[in-house]
């Protein structure tokens, strides 16, 4: 028996906010990062809070990828100001931390239900309608996936009013992100009908509107379309699953603070490959691997198909590094120009292994090999 749930309530589309004025809670505590304060878009949930007579306080000491110290500090303003709710207001890694300071929290002082809504500032991680977290060991340079129906957010605010200042290498590295959310969860082994639609629809959307917000962030539609992309993809790899793009992904963020959108959209292509296996197909083989047909329903829903399906999947490869160039997304390794070589090879067997023990790599089409994975992490460094 499968199941597919859906257990956030969404909110989207224009004055989204308003919401904000009509949530059940007296008190609560919005869990943001310091240039949402600074740059006063803090306003914009403040607002409707004061006007709703809601009392908040605020704890903005979030930093990218939710490392386990700034969630101990929330953790302890949490327990200090005891809200009923949790407003979280950020990119992956605010929403992140806000799912893991409620569950810790709650695991010290248990008083009673504590709500969460999320509101994204980017389109990219879908964090607010899944029951993933991913934390960040810095000393150890681990990050960990936390998974729990618990972490899953109440409401889901979607606002494109939010989203507009995002500039253009955070609007390609998020929207590649979606893109990758989307494209993994259809290929994965947990793939079901529901999950297969909402994919669909998010890559559509993406092949649509994600080079329009790139070059033209005043493009409302566009980011409105982008924002709802995210979510379809967050719930869609909810109940799917994703793979090694993201267990890869997970570790060059870790060592190398390589952005995770942009690590996701450095792989994907390699990854593509990798799991339909094209390469390497033999006249003894009576037939290619499962995840082929799918990247080529997918080279369709793109409107790339070519006359069989494995040309259909190096059409959908040569899409994503098109998108790369196009908006200005490395190809390799090398291109970044931060990382030498000699740290970068010197970290590849231990990323390996950790990507092999990544969560997300149960679910990828193709079961890969430490030597795999050593692989793909080589031909990533340069062409």
């Amino acid at each position: 028996m499968n199941t597919f749930e859906m257990r956030t309530v969404i909110h989207f589309g224009d004055n989204a906010l308003d919401r904000l004025k009509q949530i059940p809670y007296k008190r609560v505590l919005v869990i943001t990062d310091p240039f949402v304060v600074q740059s006063k878009m803090i306003d914009l949930i403040t607002a409707p809070l004061q006007s709703a007579g809601i009392a908040y306080d605020i704890f903005h000491d979030v930093v990218p990828d939710a490392p386990v110290d700034k969630i101990a500090g929330g953790v302890k303003k949490f327990l200090e100001y005891q809200p009923e709710a949790i407003v979280a207001v950020g990119g992956g890694s605010a929403i992140d931390s806000s799912k893991a300071i409620r569950e810790f929290a709650l695991k010290i002082n248990n008083y009673g239900k504590v709500g969460l809504i999320a509101i994204p500032t980017t389109s990219g991680t879908g964090s607010e309608v899944t029951s993933f977290a991913v934390v960040n060991d810095t000393a150890a340079q681990v990050k960990y996936p936390l998974v729990a129906d618990s972490l899953t957010a109440d409401e889901a605010i979607l606002d494109a009013e939010l989203v507009k200042s995002v500039p253009p290498a955070i609007t390609a590295d998020t929207g590649m992100d979606v893109f990758t959310h989307a494209l993994e969860s259809y290929v994965s082994t947990e793939h079901n009908e529901f999950s297969s639609a909402l994919a669909e629809k998010s890559i559509e959307i993406c092949g649509v509107f994600l080079l329009r917000a790139y070059l033209d962030g005043n493009d409302m539609h566009a980011r409105q379309k982008m924002h709802v992309a995210s979510c379809l993809a967050g719930l869609s790899f909810n109940t799917a699953g994703l793979g090694i793009t993201h267990s890869m992904a997970h570790q060059l963020g870790a060592i190398f603070h390589i952005p995770h959108g942009r690590a996701n959209a450095m792989l994907l292509p390699h990854i593509v490959e990798f799991n339909a296996n094209i390469n390497k197909h033999s006249k003894s083989q009576k037939e290619y691997l499962p995840a082929v047909k799918r990247y080529s329903n997918i080279a369709h829903v793109l409107g790339l198909s070519n006359y069989n399906k494995v040309m259909s999947v190096r059409s959908l490869v040569n899409w994503i590094q098109f998108m790369q160039k196009e908006m200005n997304i490395p190809l390799t390794i090398q291109e970044l120009g931060t990382i030498t070589p000699d740290a970068y090879f010197a970290a590849v067997d231990k990323m390996a292994d950790a990507a092999l023990a990544d969560t997300c790599t149960a679910n990828n089409p193709r079961v890969p090999t430490k030597e795999d994975i050593v692989k793909i992490y080589t031909k990533l460094w340069s062409f």
